[in-house]
């Protein structure tokens, strides 16, 4: 969990979020401005010294402006950390590792092979206690 998906949705227009209610993941160019969630870039550094880190993230496949969007995104909040370490994928547990950190259960996130850390829920609300979940 990275980015402020609820602070953008607050951005949007009325007129947007009616056009696009049944799916926000499908509105055009809106994955490229959302600010980080707080301690998340400093979380993804300190996890990157300790583990071999990338990002897993869904792109909407209606929306290819998202796929562009997210590359975009970690090139600027995470350049050296994510460099090259960005998978997007809609079936999240094809990929194998030992932790994934979502904050939903989606796309294969549940079915993770390694241990889903369910950001947002306790005991991981925040990124303090994933780091000190995470690194002794």
């Amino acid at each position: 969990m990275l980015v402020d998906f609820p602070w953008g949705v607050d951005q949007l227009s009325e007129e947007i979020k009616k056009e696009y209610k049944d799916d926000l993941d499908e509105i055009p160019n809106f994955f490229r401005d959302l600010p980080p969630i707080d301690g998340a870039l400093d979380g993804f550094r300190a996890l990157s010294e300790h583990y071999d880190t990338y990002i897993l993230s869904t792109a909407p496949w209606g929306n290819p402006t998202a796929w562009i969007d997210k590359i975009l995104w970690v090139q600027e909040y995470l350049p050296e950390a994510a460099y090259k370490r960005l998978i997007l994928s809609h079936n999240k547990q094809l990929n194998s590792g030992d932790y994934l950190i979502d904050d939903r259960t989606a796309n294969g996130a549940s079915d993770f092979d390694g241990e889903h850390i369910h950001f947002g829920q306790s005991p991981f609300e925040n990124w303090d206690d994933v780091l000190n979940y995470l690194i002794p």
